[in-house]
């Protein structure tokens, strides 16, 4: 199972970056809400060439009252994702998973890094990425560490322009775990976004 978040900078190689507002509905997010029961959490998201070791996008998962995205200057859309500016909502573990392994092929890993927040810390970081906007192209990095710097613990983080340099930052947080995704799909990959059916998905869960 996969979903298609294609966020890749074209500058890297990647279909790209672009900085279109989107606002959904009120009734569309509220429905698609989702409270993930572990604990207040931020996980940062880096997309790393094998080939070459640069970074080609940064995203900020934040799990508090409710789990989302922020997807700086990402081009997914999907209309059971509900997405305002650059924030997606309703991820669920589903999702979470086919994000990272749409985001995981033959020429690119995924570096998963995560730490435990207060929940106090979690609510800031919700309510900057949801008025943070719409993110210009080639700014993923850049406004993620603006998020991030601006969190009680997370002063150290420096505002910059590459993935890979965040990474390395938020590596340097006291109790942050990291992990790798590598998957080997072809860079080709159009069809995930068709094959992800949500429904289909929470039909199989039932039997």
């Amino acid at each position: 199972m996969r979903v298609a978040f294609l966020v890749f900078l074209a500058a890297f190689g990647l279909a790209g970056c672009t900085a279109n507002p989107v606002w959904a509905p009120e009734e569309a997010v509220r429905e698609a809400r989702y409270h993930h029961s572990g604990p207040p959490r931020l996980t940062l998201f880096t997309m790393v060439s094998n080939n070459t070791g640069s970074g080609g996008h940064t995203s900020l998962m934040i799990n508090g009252s409710q789990r989302v995205i922020f997807d700086p200057s990402g081009s997914f859309h999907h209309d059971k994702i509900p997405e305002r500016n650059d924030v997606l909502f309703g991820i669920t573990p589903q999702v979470a998973d086919a994000y990272t392994r749409y985001h995981a092929r033959e020429t690119w890993r995924v570096v998963v890094q995560e730490v435990d927040v207060s929940p106090q810390v979690a609510e800031l970081a919700l309510k900057i990425a949801q008025e943070y906007g719409a993110v210009p192209n080639a700014y993923c990095a850049h406004s993620t560490s603006t998020i991030l710097r601006q969190l009680p613990g997370f002063e150290s983080i420096k505002q910059g322009m590459f993935p890979v340099k965040l990474a390395e930052q938020f590596r340097e947080i006291p109790n942050v775990s990291e992990r790798t995704l590598h998957e080997y799909d072809s860079d080709d990959n159009s069809r995930a976004l068709a094959d992800w059916d949500p429904n289909r998905f929470a039909q199989s869960q039932k039997k």
